[in-house]
């Protein structure tokens, strides 16, 4: 590095935003995660003894320290470190790297550490360009992601690697690096006469979302926007810390692992009859940019799933609240969103519709049976061959019902679906008890034969090899 680039670095650091400048040095300054950096923990220990001989990657939300603990892994090895940002660098960069890596291996017997922000950003081929060189050591790697790793990053790379989780941090953390920056002299703002309000410290740690880059720029904002008064005094009271940080960071990412976690504690909370716990998260949903469509196709699904005959209504509330939102948009188009959701958390419950499910597991494991030959379509083979003869029309009887064969001649008696006794369910499980009984009766059938109910486990796997079978 030359005179100038020397100077260019220097006057880069000292401009550098303020989250980029309190960027902790040393595991002593490094602030949350006890978990995975406290005394004593395995990473800890690794980095204070540089022995960091495998790869690892650092999984956490926006501002949890994912960037910040690779840099103090760098200021403590002895290792070359080398950083790359995925949205940035292809394979051609890579390659580069690995090529130096190479020669600095063969004339120094020096490692290499590289670090990868955003890895989820590299495509299956990135990835893989990568793995043989982690597999025979010539590179550590450190990857940092925001996504759930074992979908966005490969599995070879991820079973070579070492995850470590990273959340949102605690209040009190913010609250500390808040102190920090306002004390420092050398990275923050400890040379200059800064007042923050115990109440706009608090509103600024409150709506910061567990995220300390968002509540360090929000900090930065509030400094540089108030000019100081005639002692050189700068007072950042509850308004100008409101005006800085005016949302809530809320941690949402449409494609990521906050969203499917958040529509799936909604759908739990509806399907756990929690109508409080389903608007709080339809709320976070919603406040972060959700498309209501998505939240809707879902409670059509769960009417179907986890209501079903129970309250026949459920299937009709949730899609005329979906046509309704259709027609209205929003902001008032939120109405009809939030009293389906009301409506279906408050309905009695059944998922009984999962029955289809056993029928279908039992088709795939033992084949299809033969369709009677009295239910056969009598329109075309009727003569010849006797399709649909014997066939009895149930209009012409007595309670519109007779009792006769409709499952195949192996499996009478079999029983798949199996009603609640919840909400208007209970009234279809006594008719229903009553035709089963005149059905074996005239029958034969000594028994039935239920169907025992599916593990959730054996639920996942038939409803894959549904999907599957029907191209979904």
């Amino acid at each position: 590095m030359n005179l100038f680039d020397q100077v260019m670095q220097k006057a880069l650091s000292s401009e550098a935003p303020l989250a980029a400048r309190m960027r902790p040095r040393t595991l002593d300054e490094f602030v949350g995660q006890e978990e995975i950096v406290g005394p004593g923990r395995l990473l800890r220990r690794l980095i204070e003894t540089d022995r960091l001989f495998s790869s690892i990657i650092l999984w956490g939300p926006p501002g949890s320290g994912k960037t910040s603990l690779a840099m103090v892994i760098a200021n403590r090895t002895e290792s070359y470190f080398q950083t790359l940002s995925a949205v940035l660098a292809g394979k051609t960069e890579l390659k580069e790297v690995i090529d130096q890596a190479i020669e600095r291996r063969k004339l120094y017997r020096r490692r290499t550490i590289l670090f990868v922000d955003e890895v989820h950003r590299w495509n299956k081929a990135q990835q893989d360009a990568l793995l043989p060189h982690v597999e025979n050591g010539t590179i550590v790697f450190i990857g940092a992601t925001t996504e759930n790793p074992y979908f966005e990053v490969i599995s070879p790379l991820v079973s070579r690697s070492r995850i470590f989780q990273l959340l949102p941090l605690e209040d009190h953390h913010i609250r500390m690096i808040l102190e920090r920056a306002l004390k420092d002299p050398e990275r923050g703002y400890g040379k200059r006469n800064i007042v923050l309000t115990e109440e706009a410290l608090d509103h600024l740690v409150r709506f910061a979302g567990g995220d300390a880059r968002n509540a360090l720029n929000a900090l930065e904002l509030a400094v540089e926007s108030t000019p100081p008064d005639e002692e050189g005094k700068a007072v950042i009271d509850l308004a100008i810390a409101q005006e800085s940080i005016q949302r809530r960071a809320v941690l949402y990412d449409q494609e990521g692992d906050a969203h499917y976690d958040t529509i799936s504690a909604f759908i739990k909370s509806v399907r756990g009859s929690d109508p409080d716990a389903a608007l709080y998260w339809l709320a976070k949903m919603l406040y972060a940019g959700e498309d209501p469509r998505f939240i809707l196709r879902r409670l059509i699904i769960l009417a179907g799933e986890d209501i079903g005959l129970a309250d026949p209504l459920g299937l009709v509330i949730a899609t005329a609240a979906a046509q309704a939102f259709d027609y209205v948009g929003l902001p008032e188009g939120i109405y009809p969103l939030v009293e389906a959701t009301l409506y279906l958390a408050t309905a009695p419950k059944s998922n009984s519709a999962t029955a289809y499910f056993k029928a279908f597991e039992l088709l795939e494991r033992e084949g299809a049976g033969p369709v009677p030959r009295h239910l056969q379509d009598s329109n075309r083979d009727r003569r010849a061959l006797g399709h649909g003869v014997d066939y009895l029309y149930p209009h012409e009887h007595p309670d519109h019902f007779l009792p006769q064969q409709y499952l195949p001649q192996p499996l009478l008696g079999m029983v798949f679906y199996s009603p609640s006794e919840q909400g208007y369910e209970a009234v279809v499980k006594e008719r229903l008890e009553r035709w089963r009984k005149a059905q074996r009766e005239a029958l034969g059938i000594t028994e039935s034969k239920e169907v025992p109910p599916l593990s959730p486990e054996q639920m996942q796997e038939i409803k894959r090899k549904h999907h599957s079978a029907r191209g979904i």
